[in-house]
């Protein structure tokens, strides 16, 4: 165990220095490696092992596809599309602009299934209607900020791809828990619209009302969307087919979807599949030393350590529950999600497992709390990635806006936390 804290040390040293995630893990994992079994074949075997059967692993395929289905809905112009049909129903409303974002984020998130990529999408569409409308930057940035935080929570998520494959989870029923809390997570984001709305009615005006006859359009026009996302994840609900045939059919369908909009050009293709193709070798790299990582912690003997010293402290495992999100809440303050996620689930699924919690509901509920640390100060991500795409807004304005969504996303967490069946309800019915 004390090999293993001091690997965590040297690697949050290297971290602080600014060397990239995926070169960290993979020096401290390999070093640690050789350094436990004195053994530099040893090391090199299993680095090279696990390079091997993880670049083998058929479940993989899944990330390249779901990021080139993202790439291909972004660039057909279908974020216009779902606020266009979002705003038509609710803009009309005070702050229903800023609710329409909310909505419109969680059904791009269906498709896209990146936090970044959706903060940063909405941003260019959401931001200038609202601003015509004037709303205070405040409220309209941070509902593009905080919806963003959907995407890596409703289905198909990246993110919980990555969590079934660090903890052997199926993916499947990850998918599954998600809907439910992703939807909860819309209506609490609502919520704090209307909120803010009660202590400053002139944060979102009111816009005019949409005839019926363009509302009616402005779903015809999302119809092809709605379909793909019934399509992949109705057939993994249901199991018509497997994750990554869906992944494969959803790739292929906004392909299609992007063709008959006439958004392909060369140029466009080119820079899609380039997207995925970088995206992609980031998030193997990544995933893969995090793997080599896991075997050092592992070998060290950190989990069964960690299980035994809960075991003998004679609490109750809800309260080592509430330690584990406290350090999240805690990590939330330094680093970005994935990074967390990667660090940390190796360490904390064992110990959770050996408590006898389920997994599923474990994933969903980490998901949750590093949404939360997607918009909370210092380090939030979707908040610098929208700084940077809206530059003449403050990063102060941001974080004083995102306040009671942060709120309401941990509302959202206790929710869960105290309700599992929020979780586990339609996986158990479905599997």
């Amino acid at each position: 165990m004390t090999e293993a804290l001091y690997g965590f040390a040297v690697l949050l040293i290297l971290v602080f220095l600014r060397v990239p995630l995926a070169f960290a893990m993979g020096i401290v994992g390999f070093a640690g490696f050789y350094l436990l079994t004195g053994n530099w074949n040893a090391a090199e075997a299993m680095a090279a092992r696990r390079v091997v059967d993880t670049a083998m692993d058929y479940g993989l395929s899944v990330i390249p596809l779901f990021i080139l289905m993202g790439n291909f809905v972004s660039h057909a112009g279908l974020s216009d599309a779902l606020f266009r049909a979002s705003n038509g129903f609710l803009g009309h409303r005070k702050g229903g602009q800023a609710m329409a974002t909310i909505v419109a984020c969680g059904g791009f998130s269906a498709i896209c299934g990146s936090s970044l990529a959706t903060c940063a999408t909405m941003g260019r569409v959401a931001m200038p209607q609202m601003r015509k409308y004037g709303y205070k930057d405040s409220l309209a940035a941070a509902s593009i900020a905080a919806g963003g935080t959907l995407g890596i929570l409703i289905p198909p998520s990246v993110m919980l791809v990555i969590y079934g494959i660090l903890t052997e989870t199926s993916i499947r029923e990850l998918f599954a828990a998600g809907f439910i809390p992703g939807i909860l997570g819309i209506f609490l984001y609502i919520g704090a619209i209307k909120w803010v709305l009660w202590r400053d009615p002139s944060a979102g005006p009111a816009a005019e009302k949409v005839p019926w006859p363009e509302r009616v359009q402005a779903l015809k026009s999302v119809g092809s969307t709605l379909a793909l996302f019934v399509l992949v994840i109705g057939g993994i609900y249901l199991g018509v087919f497997t994750p990554t045939e869906a992944a494969g059919i959803g790739a292929m369908g906004a392909f299609l979807i992007a063709l008959m909009h006439r958004a392909l050009t060369p140029t466009v293709l080119m820079n899609v599949l380039m997207d995925t193709v970088r995206t992609t070798a980031m998030l193997f790299a990544v995933v893969l030393t995090a793997l080599i990582f896991a075997n050092f912690i592992n070998r060290a003997g950190l989990p069964g350590d960690l299980l035994a010293l809960v075991n003998g402290l004679n609490v109750a495992p809800f309260v080592v529950i509430l330690v584990i999100i406290a350090i999240y809440v805690v990590l939330g303050c330094v680093f970005e999600s994935m990074s967390m996620l990667l660090l940390t689930v190796p360490v904390f699924f064992p110990v959770v497992a050996g408590l006898g919690y389920d997994l599923v509901w474990f994933g969903i509920l980490v998901v949750i709390v590093i949404e939360i640390s997607l918009i909370t100060p210092p380090v939030g991500m979707n908040v610098f990635v929208l700084r940077a795409v809206l530059p003449d807004v403050s990063t102060g304005t941001i974080f004083r806006g995102v306040t009671p969504f942060w709120v309401a996303g941990t509302i959202r967490a206790l929710l869960v936390l105290i309700f599992p069946a929020i979780v586990l309800f339609l996986p158990r019915l479905l599997y």
